[in-house]
């Protein structure tokens, strides 16, 4: 009677492996990788070398869309004139553009 209590029966065909059935979430992964992270890192790697490339008299546009011409750089900070006499630090990361002539004096005359 235990015999036929604690009989097992043989195992069934084996099925695919763990490999193909995990294959979807892979490919899931892999689709994300390539259209969210990987254009993610690319730009915020051209963001790095454009705050590098910042110098002295450069025009910049702020993250807060205030446009200025760089007076002072350290490290951290970079002093902007945004009007005559009229000087505010901001973060070097918060500033998001570089504008150098031809795109300054073209929106100036649009401006104007």
């Amino acid at each position: 009677m235990w015999d036929l209590a604690f009989a097992q029966t043989a195992p069934g065909p084996a099925g695919p492996s763990q490999l193909i059935s995990f294959f979807p979430l892979i490919l899931v992964f892999v689709i994300f990788y390539f259209l969210l992270i990987r254009p993610q890192q690319k730009k915020a790697k051209d963001h790095r070398e454009m705050l590098e490339k910042l110098k002295k008299n450069d025009e910049v546009v702020t993250s807060g869309g205030i446009y200025g011409k760089v007076v002072a750089l350290t490290d951290t900070v970079a002093t902007l004139e945004v009007a005559p006499n009229v000087r505010i630090r901001v973060q070097r990361p918060q500033i998001s553009e570089i504008i150098r002539g031809e795109k300054v004096l073209a929106k100036e005359g649009k401006e104007q």
